[in-house]
């Protein structure tokens, strides 16, 4: 009987065990994940569960200290597309350099959510796009932009995206850009890029 008694006992000793090391190797490879995590995956995370709640929406904080309310609709390398919520720039679009960008002011859920693994990684072309992709497409377009970095707002159409910098025409907001309306010209960095914003009341 005292034989019956200790073979249990170990037995529930190696079951604990057990499950106490599963349990250990379960919370390191959920602290190796967390720790692969970009702001990118963090974004995509919000993303998912805003497209499941239209009321929701991330605010961001930006170097320049602004701050503005956003439902993102595409993800680049470095960048992201998303439609602005805020007051006068309600209705337009914008692309934000994720570099640009100095806090996500999330409550609860959205942050738990932005945790929550990706269930397949993505193999968009758009996803492996740098910046330049985005603008390029805006000058190909001929679409009026305002360029906001870090010393204020310019309004224009750019002429052309290089590998690391842009040319803007600055015209006054509301007519095209013709030669005749040009007021000038800017080359700005795309490092200095801290938003661009386009579209209704451009």
């Amino acid at each position: 009987m005292r034989w019956d008694l200790l073979f249990d006992d170990l037995e529930a000793r190696l079951d604990q065990e057990q499950r106490d090391e599963e349990r250990a190797l379960a919370l390191e490879e959920e602290r190796l994940r967390l720790g692969r995590l970009g702001l990118r995956d963090r974004f995509a995370g919000m993303a998912r569960a805003i497209h499941d709640d239209l009321a929701a929406f991330i605010r961001l904080e930006l170097r320049t200290g602004a701050t503005l309310a956003v439902r993102p609709s595409a993800f680049g390398r470095d960048w992201m597309s998303a439609d602005q919520l805020d007051g006068d720039r309600s209705g337009r679009h914008c692309i934000v350099p994720f570099e640009a960008i100095a806090a996500v002011l999330a409550g609860p859920s959205l942050l738990e959510r932005s945790l929550e693994p990706l269930q397949e990684p993505s193999s968009s072309l758009t996803d492996r796009m740098g910046l330049a992709f985005p603008l390029r497409d805006l000058s190909r377009r001929r679409a009026p932009v305002h360029v906001h970095t870090e010393g204020g707002r310019v309004h224009g159409t750019i002429d052309r995206v290089a590998r690391d910098h842009l040319d803007l025409a600055l015209h006054p907001v509301g007519t095209p850009r013709r030669e005749r309306d040009v007021q000038g010209y800017r080359i700005v960095p795309l490092d200095r890029v801290m938003l661009v914003s386009f579209g209704p009341s451009n």
